[in-house]
């Protein structure tokens, strides 16, 4: 007699749910492809989905002015796109986009809300996210305004490649000058030196890690720091 066994849960959140309580959300869930470059959210539209990504990664896209934006936070396989609807705020204030391709397990907003109104464990795991999230936003704003280019996009390019699980990825320069903040000459200054220490491989909007341990070396401490806040959650 053969028996089949349930698919591996991907996202860390839902894997930490209890049965009972995973079964009572598995209705509302609906996977859904992650497209690289896709906006998921617009700052100040209201939110109708929430996602727990399976693989690949969303950036959080703050406002700098019409022009330009910066990065503030990463989304991964570790949590929920959508943590506003969990605390009450229909709105989100940054641009959600997706970085890294993959796949997502879809919920619409109301049904998050009523799972969390009637209790079980997703509050507290959502809670102890939450706590995550803001010490990878705090960190990689001091980040941003004490640590060299170098080591900023190293500590970015280990914090992907946790997230995406290979180590090759879509990236284009505009992103990366997004994300560090700097301009295109500074991106490509960067991304010369890593590539010229032989750690990464960059063309044409693609990169591939060669030595993750060399990256994070190249790494200040932020990245130490909200790793280990992330892996506690």
């Amino acid at each position: 007699m053969s028996s089949t066994k349930s698919p591996r849960i991907a996202n860390r959140l839902l894997a930490a749910l209890p049965k009972k309580d995973y079964q009572a959300l598995q209705r509302h869930l609906e996977e859904v492809p992650l497209v690289f470059e896709e906006i998921l959210y617009q700052p100040n539209v209201l939110i109708s989905d929430v996602y727990f990504p399976n693989s690949g990664i969303v950036s959080l896209l703050a406002a700098v002015n019409d022009h330009a934006t910066l990065e503030v936070g990463l989304v991964g396989n570790e949590g929920i796109l959508g943590l506003a609807i969990f605390m009450g705020v229909n709105t989100s204030q940054n641009r959600a986009v997706v970085q890294g391709a993959g796949t997502a397990m879809r919920m619409k907003a109301t049904a998050l809300r009523k799972q969390c109104n009637d209790g079980g464990v997703l509050p507290r795991l959502l809670r102890r996210y939450s706590h995550s999230l803001v010490t990878q936003i705090t960190q990689s704003a001091v980040c941003n305004q004490f640590h060299s280019v170098d080591a900023r996009l190293a500590r970015w390019l280990l914090m992907t490649h946790d997230r995406m699980g290979d180590d090759e990825f879509q990236l284009t320069q505009e992103f990366l000058s997004n994300m560090l903040g700097v301009r295109r000459e500074g991106v490509s200054r960067a991304a010369g030196d890593l590539q010229k220490r032989k750690l990464i491989v960059y063309s044409r909007g693609r990169l591939k890690v060669l030595d993750r341990v060399g990256l994070e070396a190249v790494s200040c401490g932020c990245y130490e720091i909200i790793t280990d806040e992330s892996n506690s959650s």
